[in-house]
């Protein structure tokens, strides 16, 4: 019985955070500057630059803050002063469509939908089911 209740909860929980997903990627690309690419990735251009832009292979430099719609920070390399040095094929699928939409430089602000990100699993207590993510991210350099 409490293994059903949890499972209620769970789908309850989950449900709550596509619907706030959804609410928030329909009034959202109706703010200016805001862009979405056919596969529902919105992004504004904070700075742009006329540097390379990486491939789907590339491994990037680059500064981020992660964080869920509700505020709360995932990850944050600006207060740490310390980049993230990632290959772009092992990125969420968003991330992967988004960073190569940008040159070395440049500054953008993405929101990444659930089935873009991790989807109706989340990760452990970090991410919860059907969240989408939202990022600030500077790419400092291809190396």
């Amino acid at each position: 019985m409490a293994q059903r209740e949890s499972k209620k909860k769970s789908k309850g929980a989950a449900g709550h955070h596509r619907k706030m997903g959804d609410d928030f990627l329909a009034q959202n690309r109706q703010k200016e500057g805001v862009i979405e690419t056919g596969s529902g990735l919105q992004y504004l251009v904070v700075e742009e630059t006329n540097g390379p832009k990486p491939d789907e292979y590339s491994t990037v430099l680059m500064h981020q803050r992660a964080q869920l719609l509700d505020g709360k920070i995932l990850e944050d390399t600006y207060r740490q002063n310390k980049p993230d040095q990632v290959a772009l094929n092992e990125m969420i699928e968003g991330l992967q469509e988004g960073m190569q939409l940008m040159s070395v430089g440049s500054r953008y602000k993405f929101w990444v939908p659930a089935d873009l990100a991790w989807g109706r699993k989340g990760t452990s207590n970090k991410i919860p089911p059907y969240a989408v993510l939202a990022f600030d991210i500077r790419l400092v350099e291809i190396l």
